[in-house]
């Protein structure tokens, strides 16, 4: 979908080859059929007849030339983009009102009835449609029925929350619902398991760059942001996953992963850190779990955080929490498929974006102990 009718070169050439042969070939033609008609019907009426349908077809031909010379050869309506906006509720009517209001068409009648002819008057798609430059009532009905609707971008960032994602989509200028509307949705547990079978999409609205048209509908937007998440791992086999997980436990590995993860060529090790603490019942004590289980933070976790009583404080429980904190992308879902091969069971933030990893609680100590010092705490 474009954000604004070009025309094509062919279209150029249409127009001069019409307007050729209006200017030198039918008009002249026309008027000299209706002399010699004129002539031969004074002259020689039992002839009249002849020259009468003969200067009729030359009229139709004319016609059919000028129709459509108005029909496909473009006209200036100035650089400034004119949209109008098509609800779903809306009818050709009050379509082709927009149109005239906004001085985008210089043919009304004809445009209808082209309208009528090709069944656009029957159904306009939903959207925002732009208008620039030079067009033709022809490209006006072609945007139409093409639904060559403008669009717009959104992008959502690996590792956000399912309300951290709802404040980009509902602070999107361009988007008519807002961040309560969409996290209320997404969390709306009959709502996702009858669409989706998720009890929540949280971890399931895939991390890319989207783009929207005008007026998109909540429940379009999420379908397409699941649909994504479908779309991206349909190559995936989640039957080999280690430990048995399931795909959604893969995912829910995967977004604590993602929260973990600053530098990406440490997905596999961070992975293969909790993978080996599932396999030996180790509690996983991922400060990420605790973060979300308390709504987000905006400090340094405390002591006493990791007390806080959730299923998600997997300080406190052992295995995977309930459900995803966060949206993973598809490098952190394939490292949770496919961790290496370490005997790791600990690390710690080096304060670079980097991690020092550990097989002992010893040496783990040790580890921080080490960076404590070198960043003079």
């Amino acid at each position: 979908m474009s954000d604004s009718a070009k025309f094509k070169v062919y279209e150029y050439i249409l127009y001069w080859i019409v307007t050729i042969i209006i200017l030198i070939l039918a008009i002249p033609i026309i008027i000299i059929k209706f002399i010699r008609f004129l002539v031969k019907a004074t002259g020689a009426p039992l002839k009249s007849a002849k020259y009468f349908i003969g200067f009729i077809l030359v009229v139709i031909i004319a016609v059919t030339i000028l129709i459509a010379y108005k029909v496909y050869v473009p006209y200036n309506i100035g650089d400034n983009t004119i949209s109008i906006t098509v609800d779903k509720k809306d009818s050709f009517a009050s379509v082709m009102s927009q149109l005239i209001e906004k001085e985008i068409l210089h043919d009304v009648r004809l445009f209808r009835q082209l309208a009528i002819i090709t069944g656009l008057d029957k159904t306009v798609s939903p959207g925002r449609y732009d208008f620039s430059g030079m067009i033709s009532l022809s490209s006006i009905a072609e945007k139409f029925r093409k639904r060559d609707i403008s669009t717009f971008m959104v992008t959502i960032p690996e590792g956000l929350t399912i309300w951290e994602t709802a404040a980009v989509i509902g602070n999107n200028a361009n988007i008519d619902f807002d961040s309560a509307a969409f996290y209320n949705r997404a969390c709306d547990t009959n709502y996702t398991i009858e669409q989706y079978n998720l009890e929540r999409l949280e971890g399931f609205i895939f991390p890319e760059t989207y783009r929207f048209w005008y007026q998109i509908e909540l429940d379009e937007a999420i379908e397409i942001l699941v649909d994504m998440y479908h779309h991206q791992t349909d190559d995936i086999n989640f039957d080999s996953a280690p430990n048995n997980l399931s795909e959604k436990e893969i995912v829910i590995l995967a977004s604590i992963i993602e929260a973990e993860a600053q530098d990406s060529s440490e997905l596999g090790k961070i992975s293969s850190v909790y993978n080996n603490r599932l396999t030996i019942r180790m509690r996983l004590q991922a400060d990420p779990t605790v973060i979300y289980a308390k709504g987000g933070m905006t400090r340094p976790l405390w002591t006493r955080d990791l007390e806080y009583d959730s299923p998600y404080n997997t300080y406190k429980n052992y295995g995977l929490p309930p459900g995803p904190i966060n949206s993973p992308g598809l490098a952190a879902i394939k490292a949770a498929l496919n961790p290496e091969t370490t005997d790791y069971l600990y690390f710690v933030a080096d304060g670079t974006g980097r991690h020092y990893f550990s097989k002992t609680l010893l040496e783990h100590n040790r580890a921080r102990n080490r960076i404590k010092k070198s960043n003079g705490k």
